[in-house]
């Protein structure tokens, strides 16, 4: 079942402007990204878990890539999302907004890996809410952030200074003028 999801899912980005691609396994998400590099000599990502679970970073370094971590200025980006709507829209929610900014000028490619586990049958708001589920908590104690969802798990939707849900971007379609492409992978990936 999950992989009809991820493949309808695939034709919904289509549909958005984005180059889209399943990937059935882990490896083949790897094997997809590495194809994409070919040209790039220089590579980055925005603190994606789920490019760091893929070993991306190694692989890409093992390919002779150059590894940076100033993502404007480098000839491929790589990132997930936090979550994705089973039509097709991309969103995600950043502290300062790096990660987004990225995804939307600056880098000459940009490509999302995305796992299973981020599709929501739902609008926008169903994303959101998988986001501040799944995502926010787990990433403010990978960071060590002091926030109440760090200590609770739950989102308080709080003020704090350490807050790293500042910044939502719902990408409705491939932003003109950027390249990009999206590889679904049927499996479970990041928060």
């Amino acid at each position: 079942m999950s992989a009809e999801i991820c493949k309808k899912l695939v034709e919904a980005l289509k549909k958005r402007g984005f180059e889209a691609e399943y990937a059935a396994t882990r490896e083949d998400a790897v094997t997809l990204a590495l194809a994409e590099a070919v040209d790039a000599k220089s590579v980055g990502w925005g603190g994606s878990e789920t490019v760091k679970e893929l070993g991306l970073r190694e692989a890409m370094a093992d390919a002779g890539k150059e590894i940076r971590d100033h993502q404007l200025e480098m000839d491929l980006f790589l990132l997930s999302a936090n979550a994705v709507t089973l039509d097709g829209r991309i969103v995600n929610i950043d502290g300062r907004g790096n990660r987004v900014a990225a995804s939307i000028a600056g880098p000459k490619r940009v490509v999302y890996l995305i796992g299973r586990n981020k599709i929501v049958d739902g609008g926008i708001d169903a994303a959101i809410d998988r986001i501040k589920r799944f995502a926010c908590a787990p990433n403010c104690r990978r960071l060590g952030k002091r926030t109440p969802c760090a200590e609770t798990g739950v989102c308080a939707d709080c003020d704090s200074p350490d807050r790293i849900c500042k910044v939502t971007a719902v990408f409705d379609r491939k932003p003109t003028g950027v390249s990009a492409k999206v590889i679904v992978v049927d499996a479970d990936l990041g928060y």
